[in-house]
């Protein structure tokens, strides 16, 4: 018997996820050891849930990470934290986001992309594609040169291995030494404050009145860790649509709007949890303080009473409900800088000659709990 988590592997979960939309839209699973909330009335509702914490209330900070860089960086991440500071903090990484010029992010995307294309198609390309061309983009709006962009890219993949619960003790020691060397390598550019996404970070704690500089750092590493393996999937992701045969539009609106559509057919990010600090009551369903909530958001995106005809490909759709970038005090900020920097690397790919149909009909995925990365 299939598991949320097990399906996020399988080559097509969409079936065993309008099967949950229809069958057990919010139901606790014995498998699982937690709620499940799969349609969108109760993802919508799980995620805006006050009662509900982004962490579980008794450990905000692994405990295998606590009392080192990594564990710093972690417990200031506005992703990784609730409450009222959480609350003016989101503002402010908002605001800074939001300063971000999205073409001049895509300009960024398809120069750093064009740059490793050119070093040849070997069998490293894709991955590079996915993985370090985004990461890269965001080090250059950072302020980071060409060298240290490229160890801060490198550099985050170490980091992002100490979020997952299943992360070993090897990998919280190689997330801490990550985690201090990139905020040695931000901490400058957070200082100098010369234009791009860190002076914009600057300048938005400033007119919210926010004076500690240690979250801001922690958070100018949470804009590389979040563009990691949510852009490498929607990357990846893009490309199999068009490997099936669905077209991309030339103009950026148009393949913008292609982008938004692979988020929501076959999201990056499938699932999130919740941990309730207090009761929370959605129809019959009671979650009680201690109790965890699969967030399958894969799920609610195919929820045909949010989408119409939800397993049919249409980036014509007016208005589409995607809740792979979440919803309430922790949707993702970074939604439109993702789109247009995956944009921009699978166009740049395209125009070097690179044939989608060749890739494989039905590959195999990364083993990760909740991200959807094939590998190619």
């Amino acid at each position: 018997m299939t598991t949320p988590v097990e399906a996020v592997r399988m080559p097509d979960p969409y079936p065993y996820y309008a099967a949950l939309v229809a069958e057990r839209p919010l139901a606790y699973d014995e498998r699982a050891g937690a709620w499940v909330a799969c349609d969108a009335t109760a993802v919508g509702a799980v995620l805006r849930a006050g009662q509900l914490r982004v962490r579980p209330p008794e450990e905000p900070v692994p405990a295998g990470i606590r009392g080192t860089a990594a564990g710093e960086v972690f417990g200031d991440l506005v992703r990784m934290t609730d409450g009222e500071l959480q609350r003016r903090l989101k503002q402010v990484v908002t605001q800074a986001l939001g300063a971000v010029d999205a073409q001049e992010a895509a300009r960024s995307a398809a120069g750093h992309a064009r740059a490793r294309i050119a070093e040849g198609f070997d069998r490293n390309l894709l991955e590079d594609l996915m993985f370090s061309v985004p990461a890269r983009t965001v080090a250059s709006l950072c302020g980071l040169d060409q060298g240290r962009g490229a160890e801060a890219a490198r550099l985050v993949g170490d980091f992002v291995q100490c979020i997952p619960a299943s992360a070993t003790p090897p990998q919280q020691a190689a997330a801490a030494t990550a985690a201090a060397r990139l905020q040695d390598l931000l901490g400058p550019a957070l200082e100098k404050e010369e234009g791009g996404l860190l002076a914009a970070l600057v300048a938005a704690a400033r007119s919210h009145s926010w004076t500690g500089t240690a979250p801001l750092l922690a958070n100018a590493v949470g804009f590389l860790s979040q563009t990691y393996d949510a852009t490498a999937g929607l990357i990846g992701n893009t490309l199999l649509a068009l490997a099936r045969g669905e077209r991309m539009p030339a103009g950026p609106d148009g393949a913008d709007a292609f982008v938004t559509e692979v988020a929501r057919h076959d999201a990056p990010i499938q699932n999130t949890r919740r941990f309730a600090a207090a009761p929370f009551r959605h129809g019959d369903a009671e979650i009680l303080p201690g109790q965890q909530v699969l967030v399958v958001l894969a799920a609610a995106n195919r929820d045909p009473a949010a989408n119409p005809d939800p397993a049919r490909f249409r980036p014509d759709r007016t208005d589409p409900v995607v809740l792979t970038f979440g919803a309430g005090a922790h949707a993702c900020p970074g939604r439109t800088l993702a789109v247009a920097v995956t944009r921009a690397v699978v166009r740049e790919l395209l125009d070097a000659g690179f044939d989608p149909a060749a890739l494989p009909a039905e590959p195999a995925y990364r083993p990760l709990a909740n991200a959807r990365i094939p590998v190619l």
